[in-house]
């Protein structure tokens, strides 16, 4: 049986070097990780309301706005109105932003394959089950 603390330290343990790689890419581009985080949902699930968007990043929506006032100046995200409901704002990627949104991903898929390069194929079946499950409680 799985002891709870092993189980909790190696998650902790992960997410901290996870982080600590997220942050130097980062770095790289001149953005923080918040607004990486941003593109990233994003280009994922494509133009999106901003309260929707604050809710997917547990923001509030008006640290969402400073963000996205940041993303806009660099060209990489825009603002429209919502075409039938005139209160709410729409953010989408501009074709800079789903670039680097694009290259960001490619390095996540390359440190994902690098991760599990030596783990056996039902082990990775299980490992994202497991995400998923976890995935679902946030």
């Amino acid at each position: 049986m799985t002891d709870q603390a092993d189980l909790n330290h190696a998650i902790i343990e992960f997410y901290e070097k996870l982080s600590s790689w997220e942050h130097c890419v980062v770095r790289d581009k001149k953005l923080t990780l918040p607004q990486m985080h941003t593109l990233e949902i994003l280009g994922i699930h494509r133009a999106m309301r901003m309260k929707e968007l604050a809710s997917k990043m547990g923001v509030t929506t008006g640290t969402l706005t400073v963000l996205i006032d940041r993303l806009e100046e660099r060209g990489l995200v825009r603002r429209t109105r919502h075409q039938t409901d005139r209160r709410s704002i729409i953010v989408e990627l501009t074709p800079s932003g789903q670039t680097e949104f694009e290259e960001h991903d490619r390095l996540h898929i390359r440190l994902t394959e690098d991760i599990c390069a030596g783990i056996p194929q039902e082990d990775r079946d299980v490992l994202l089950r497991c995400l998923q499950s976890m995935n679902r409680m946030f």
